[in-house]
């Protein structure tokens, strides 16, 4: 059986730090994914509140979120890198922004759009 404690801050144990839930709640990331961009199929290697990866094709890629943002007004913030260990996803495109999906496209420096062995993306923002 499930319970619910309701609270205004959490403190520790000697009370000299202590924060108040709405920071717990807004300032958690509410979806992060780390996958490998050059796999044939892509599957996250560790996530959060993703429900699937779609490859659009080079560099570009749809994230389902399981549970929808609550309007398209959220963070996200991405970066990739290449199987040399280059990092090159500074240039990291939201292509389209949905409250239940959003495209990312990563870019290099020359911005070419390319497929990476490591890519993150991060969105901060609303829950619905």
């Amino acid at each position: 059986m499930a319970s619910i404690l309701r609270v205004n801050t959490i403190t520790d144990a000697s009370s000299n730090n202590s924060i108040a839930t709405s920071f717990i709640a807004e300032g958690s990331a509410k979806v992060w994914v780390n996958f490998d961009g050059t796999a044939g199929s892509l599957s996250p290697r560790d996530s959060h509140n993703v429900t699937s990866l779609t490859d659009n094709g080079t560099g570009d890629y749809t994230i389902t979120i399981a549970s929808d943002m609550g309007n398209t007004n959220y963070s996200s913030v991405g970066s990739g890198q290449n199987t040399s260990n280059t990092n090159y996803g500074t240039v990291f495109n939201p292509a389209s922004i949905a409250t239940g999906t959003i495209q990312v496209k990563y870019h290099n420096a020359s911005e070419a759009i390319k497929d990476g062995a490591q890519q993150n993306v991060l969105i901060h923002g609303d829950l619905a």
